[in-house]
Order: structure tokens, then sequence, then C-alpha cells
């Protein structure tokens, strides 16, 4: 199994992060003091960050999601929101993540005066200032939310459509699953896609085909967040089958339903989350997380992070974890990464220039002769060919 450093210093994708699930304790803290929010369990840092960790772990996604109230009460002001967005592309870069998409839900911020354009502002200003503290070596595109449970779906649609170009990249629904189809927000996902605005719905955490069906037929979603229940649509009894890399899976020619098999033939990407889809009762160990069986059947998975506060985690945590249950290494890693920048919602020739950078460094190992970190400097600029320059590990 690789090394944790290894990892870390290979290139790796993300697609699926909270902004509202990534802050550091002592910032929780901070802007608390700062804007008199006397609510918190704790103000110590790393008592804090524990209960965080512990209320996550419950196995029930509504007391996982009950603790957004605390860091989405301390990322009401311009100031709170631009500094959570530039710490998180700090936070990447310190992981060796060259591009990200960081998404949040615009509507849960208002509360003390600001406008829903001036919310997505302030985050794209900070993710713009984390950047330029990276120097090139990180780009972090915005997804922006609408909440299941409320009625603002095409409002928040027309934001994300009103921001293209400015630093939104995607939309996404988000929230409880249960009680809340994706079909009930029709209206923004057709909106979306007479303006040919790419999007991504939650769908499939525990719940199984409708959702799904609903999600990519009815509101034409590019990309599906978490997306393991599907491996319930497989029936993996009997005899063994071959993989899409070659090797065997006890997976019974397998009886596929025909939307699993829809899924795998069309290659719709999967953002999926292990560590949080052990919290919340989607898995119950990473040894048995379906990850494994739908990589080796060939679907399009991806590794993500959901909430590193709630799951103290990073990409290359979330790796190793999948590593240790299914013997992964490096060139696998790579292999989830180019997955990943596919299924980005960058233009197609920012995609390829990034799958270019990742392919020279697997081929030096992502490290020069004196142990120095090969940054793919042109991520911000896109040029013509990858440029690197060494800096010091």
């Amino acid at each position: 199994m690789p090394s944790l450093n290894a990892v870390r210093r290979a290139p790796k994708v993300l697609l699926h992060d909270h902004l509202d699930g990534g802050l550091r304790p002592a910032t929780i803290v901070e802007l608390a003091a700062q804007t008199k929010y006397d609510a918190l369990p704790t103000t110590d840092p790393e008592a804090l960050r524990r209960w965080f960790i512990e209320e996550a772990n419950s196995h029930a996604l509504l007391r996982y999601l009950q603790t957004f109230a605390h860091t989405t009460a301390v990322m009401q002001t311009a100031e709170a929101l631009a500094r959570v967005a530039a710490e998180a592309v700090a936070d990447f870069d310190d992981d060796g993540v060259v591009y990200a998409e960081t998404r949040f839900a615009p509507e849960q911020h208002l509360s003390a005066g600001l406008t829903l354009d001036e919310t997505v502002a302030a985050v794209v200003a900070g993710l713009r200032e984390g950047e330029r503290g990276a120097r090139g070596r990180v780009r972090v595109g915005l997804i922006l939310c609408a909440m299941r449970h409320t009625s603002r779906s095409l409002e928040i649609a027309q934001l994300a459509v009103r921001h293209r170009g400015g630093g939104v990249v995607g939309f996404d629904i988000a929230g409880a699953e249960v009680g809340y189809p994706p079909i009930a927000h029709l209206e923004a996902f057709e909106y979306l896609q007479h303006e040919n605005f790419p999007s991504t719905v939650h769908a499939g955490e525990w719940l199984g085909p409708p959702p799904f069906e609903q999600a990519i037929h009815r509101c034409g979603a590019w990309r599906i967040g978490h997306g393991i229940s599907i491996a319930a649509e497989i029936d993996r009894e009997g005899a063994s089958l071959e993989s899409a890399q070659g090797t065997r899976v006890h997976a019974a020619h397998p009886t596929w339903s025909p939307l699993a098999r829809y899924l795998r033939d069309r290659r719709v990407p999967l953002e999926v989350c292990p560590t949080s889809n052990l919290q919340t009762g989607g898995a119950s160990s990473y040894a048995t997380h379906p990850f494994g069986l739908l990589d080796e059947l060939g679907f399009c998975v991806t590794i993500n992070t959901d909430n590193r506060l709630m799951s103290d985690t990073t990409a290359s945590a979330e790796f190793l974890h999948l590593a240790e249950a299914f013997g992964y290494g490096l060139a696998d890693l790579l292999r989830f990464t180019c997955n990943a920048l596919d299924a980005a919602f960058l233009p197609y020739p920012e995609r390829e220039q990034l799958k270019k950078g990742v392919a020279l460094l697997e081929r030096r190992e992502a490290y020069g002769s004196r142990g120095e970190r090969m940054i793919p400097l042109a991520l911000a600029a896109f040029v013509e060919a990858p440029v690197f320059v060494p800096v010091a590990a």
C-alpha cells in the first residue's frame, strides 16, 4: 500500500466537497467570537473537532446534517465566507489536490443581510484569494446547492447561471434525501437544461432506483452525488466475472438491473464519499463498501471527501482507506483522478490540459531528482503545454 506521503504528493481531483463541511475548528471558534454566536458545544478547537466527528459518527443522516447548524451560523458575513473559502483552497493545496469543485447553499447564508448574489461573490473572492496563495498549484470551481426541503431551487438555478463564467461551474440539490425526491425540483432542472448548464444530484446515498432515474432521465444530471446504492441493483451471487481491469471478481455473471447497466455503460460519474457513507449508514465498513465492486465492474467512480471536518478526512486519507480495503496502488489513484477530470465541470480543453499534467507527474513519479514536488503551474492559465516548476516538498 502506498504511504501517506506518496499519496499526498500525487495529483488528486475532488468533485464532491461541501464548503460548510470543511471549516477548520479554530476558524469556527474565531468566527463565533467575532459574530457573538454563543451556541457552540465548546470553544476549545480540539474538543470542538472531536465533537463534530463524534456527532457525525452517529450512523444517522439527519443527526449528521444537524452539525451544519454551527458551521453555517458562523458563515453569515462576506468576510467569513471569503475566509472559509480561502482556507479550503489552502487545505486542498496542502493535500496535493490540483482541481476541486466545492459547493455551498447560498440560501443558508442570508441571516446577516447578505443577498444571494453577495454570498456567491464572497465565496468566489475567497477561492481566488486561495488560488493566488497556492501560486497556481490548484484551481477550484464552485457548485451552488439548493436545499431539497425548501422551494428556492429555481431561484438558485437562476443564480448559478447568472454567475456562469464568474466562478460558478454547476448546480446541485442537497439535504435529506428521504421525502424530497429530485423530481420535486424539476422546474429548476428543466431551466438548467435549457441553459446548457451542468448539474449534479445527491442521490442513491441510501435509496434505490427512483432517485437515480429521476436525476438522470428527468432532471438531466451530469453526475450523481454518492450513488452507492446502485450496487444493490447487481446480483453478485454465483460465478466470477472479468472486470474492466482484467481481474476476476465474484459477481455472478451478475444479474444487472437495466438501471445499473445504463449507469455503467453510459459512464455516469459517481461522486463516492467513503467515510461519509460509513458515518451516515450507507456502508458498514471500508472493506465492504460498494466502491470496490463498482470499480471492478467498470462504473465511473471518483473519490471524494464530502465534509472534511465532520469526517476528519482529506482526499489522500479517503484513497488510503480504499487502498487498504481493495489493494489499490498509485496507478489506481491516477486512474480515479482521470475519472474525476473527465467528469469535472470544466471545458474539454481544460480537462485535457490537466490530464496531460497528471500523466507527466505519473512519468516523473511526482518528484524531481532533488526530491522536489513537480507542480502544474499552468493550472490557472491552461497554456498549450504543461509547465512544471519545482517546489520544496
